[in-house]
């Protein structure tokens, strides 16, 4: 008889509930500010280019769900993402480990070259265990948080450029300016218009959250805004996201990402957003200095490590 009670396999429909209750329960017992609305689970499911039938695996102990992971394609930059979770009263039993053994499958079927995992940098729980797995650091992502009651947004003029909200049926001016100015940036994996279509019609974002800045007629640069999901989690502060900020190469340095900064405040403010917060790469330093112009300050950071697919 094994000595390994756990079984591990496909996810499939059937599982919902079970992972929704899992995630619950861990942000119950280790909050984190993560959603836990079943909605927006499902909508996490069904995103385009990824299949949880074949793409996410689970772990089940007494026909009980005690933990994941999944695995996000990005063929395009020969790459998956990895986000593992195991209940804590399942932890240290090579559950991680023998789940990895699962997604590097399917990342060979996928005929990626690299597995990249993003954890929290006071994770020292996950640090351990993915040297164990010989995952090494690539990367480090700055959080940054600006309390918005305290900002004052100055009085900016520009006369030579406009701006407006993205309009339904827009869709690919913002997949072709966004793979534009992110062309070359470490881990970008260039969207399609069916991947933007689909993020824009997700629950808790529209159109009207991107905001495009033109010169004349020519869109140089955009500001997508997003008003955070927390179901769940008792907060007296609304948050919102720097989701995504972009400048034409050929456009740089000449103001526009200020201009798209304080438009997206602005938005924020008006809707009555306290906190804005948002993710930037540690080594770009135009965007560093950008953010910090405005007043954003650092209050965590997360590393990306990275396996080799052999």
């Amino acid at each position: 008889m094994s000595d390994f009670p756990y079984i591990v396999r496909n996810y499939c429909p059937s599982d919902f509930e079970d992972y929704v209750k899992l995630n619950a329960e861990v942000e119950e017992l280790e909050p984190t500010g993560r959603c836990i609305s079943p909605q927006v689970f499902s909508e996490n499911l069904g995103r385009p280019n990824y299949s949880p039938e074949q793409d996410m695996f689970v772990v089940e102990i007494a026909n009980k769900i005690v933990g994941f992971m999944d695995v996000t394609p990005e063929l395009n930059i020969k790459r998956i993402l990895i986000d593992c979770l195991i209940h804590p009263e399942h932890r240290r039993r090579g559950l991680a480990k023998k789940l990895l053994t699962y997604a590097l499958r399917r990342a060979r079927e996928l005929k990626v070259k690299v597995a990249h995992v993003n954890i929290r940098q006071d994770n020292a729980v996950a640090k351990q265990v993915l040297s164990r797995l010989s995952f090494r650091v690539v990367r480090q992502f700055l959080e940054l948080r600006l309390l918005l009651a305290e900002f004052h947004l100055p009085e900016v003029t520009h006369h030579n450029y406009t701006s407006r909200h993205l309009q339904p049926g827009e869709e690919d001016k913002l997949a072709q300016i966004q793979n534009r100015c992110f062309a070359d940036t470490w881990g970008y994996n260039p969207n399609t218009t069916e991947e933007i279509v689909y993020s824009l019609n997700l629950s808790y974002c529209s159109p009207q959250d991107v905001i495009l800045i033109y010169k004349r007629d020519k869109l140089v640069g955009y500001c997508w805004t997003r008003i955070d999901c927390e179901a769940g989690v008792v907060s007296s502060e609304q948050k919102g996201r720097i989701f995504m900020l972009g400048v034409d190469p050929d456009y740089r340095g000449r103001g526009i990402g200020k201009i798209a900064l304080l438009a997206g405040l602005a938005c924020f403010k008006n809707k009555g957003v306290q906190v804005v917060e948002l993710t930037v790469d540690s080594e770009n330093k135009v965007a560093c200095a950008l953010y910090r112009s405005a007043g954003f300050k650092t209050w965590t950071s997360s590393l990306y490590y990275e396996k080799t697919i052999e």
